[in-house]
């Protein structure tokens, strides 16, 4: 029975716990910690954790036979909590974003691989159904070379929600929508895609004058194979409508699932090819369902490289690329600056106090709350 600690009260913190309440016999919660006890006593009582304790200095847990932990908290406190746990002799489940600098994303793969424990970094979306049956059909070749790929991650936020103290600076959440919300969608772009080569990118804060970081942001990529691609970021859409569209020589498919083919007239404009279309749909729909979607996906699979050694899908390296491509976003943005990559540890906005130096600053944060009354939030889309 692995020993499960979580380091965060707030309101991602429901479905890990929820999500790990899907293994009783493979785990067990034996400890909540933030630094309002009150808040980690309250989630022990709604979940009835009878072997949990709140913990309100997390230090106190590094002295003890913790064997996960899952790290919830503010982005700036990603790489210490995690370096710390993991030399503890933990292994780690951390919250996107990995860590708000690509300096504090090595120091954290450093310390997954000197001490030899596990480093996930939680990106939900992969563990679902729509999105596991969408890396298949483009692995099956089926709608040839992808030519362009279209990431739309249109979420909505109030004024107010930048109104939490760590919300909002360049310092303490590292961004806005593109490190915060389209972190989701651009892990599974690369999963599917690998990296760009360069990226050319625009950004805005529209809505949210209570916000150093943008609300609204644009990157045009090009990968080495010729293919293009483009992410919208923003907190700024109604409806909250996302979506990855692959336009591959041969055929269209998308998250949520839809399937379209083309075949050439004799004067070139298009006619419907049913016949691939309707293979596609086939193979789609042979695909197996996920069993544990979500983040009871990714704590499955964690609990199972811890159980028998196998590799997490999603690791330290996966989280540092993703954070990478946001850095060159936000590099472009900032400088109107064509970005090519990688990005060494000589660029400009490696550090945080690089970043927090170079990136576009658009307002001052003008309110800082401790917390919001516990309510739903949205986690990402179903792609249905």
């Amino acid at each position: 029975m692995l020993k499960v600690a979580i380091i965060g009260a707030g309101a991602i913190s429901k479905a890990h716990i929820e999500a790990y309440l899907q293994f009783p016999e493979r785990c067990t919660i034996v400890a909540i910690s933030d630094i309002y006890e009150d808040k980690a006593q309250e989630r022990i009582d709604q979940f009835k954790l009878d072997e949990a304790r709140a913990v309100k200095d997390y230090k106190e847990l590094l002295l003890e036979d913790i064997d996960l932990v899952s790290i919830c908290t503010p982005p700036y406190t990603h790489a210490s909590l995690t370096v710390e746990f993991l030399e503890a002799g933990s292994h780690v489940m951390v919250e996107k974003p990995m860590a708000s600098s690509l300096e504090e994303c090595d120091l954290m793969n450093a310390a997954a691989s000197r001490t030899g424990k596990l480093l996930s970094v939680v990106a939900q979306n992969r563990f679902k159904t729509p999105m596991m049956k969408m890396k298949s059909v483009l692995e099956s070749g089926l709608m040839g070379k992808v030519v362009h790929v279209q990431v739309d991650s249109f979420w909505w936020r109030g004024h107010c929600y930048y109104d939490l103290w760590w919300r909002g600076t360049w310092e303490k959440e590292g961004g806005g929508p593109t490190l915060n919300h389209a972190v989701h969608h651009i892990d599974a772009m690369l999963w599917m895609m690998g990296s760009p080569t360069e990226v050319q990118a625009f950004m805005s804060n529209v809505s949210h004058d209570n916000a150093e970081v943008e609300d609204l942001s644009i990157g045009m990529l090009r990968f080495a194979n010729g293919s293009l691609g483009q992410i919208t970021s923003s907190v700024v859409h109604h409806g909250e409508e996302q979506q990855l569209i692959f336009q591959g020589a041969k055929a269209r498919v998308s998250a949520p699932w839809k399937v379209k083919a083309s075949n050439s007239t004799s004067n070139g404009f298009p006619e419907p090819n049913t016949e691939l279309e309707e293979q596609l749909q086939t193979f789609y729909n042979q695909l197996p369902e996920v069993i544990y979607e979500g983040h009871a996906g990714q704590i499955d699979n964690v609990l199972t490289a811890i159980e028998t050694g196998a590799p997490v899908l999603i690791d330290g390296i996966s989280g540092r690329q993703t954070l990478e491509l946001i850095t060159g976003i936000y590099k472009s943005a900032s400088t109107g600056e064509l970005v090519k990559f990688p990005l060494d540890a000589q660029d400009a906005f490696y550090t945080r106090s690089g970043v927090m130096a170079k990136a576009t600053h658009f307002y001052e944060k003008s309110t800082s709350i401790e917390n919001f009354a516990p309510q739903t939030i949205t986690t990402g889309s179903t792609f249905n």
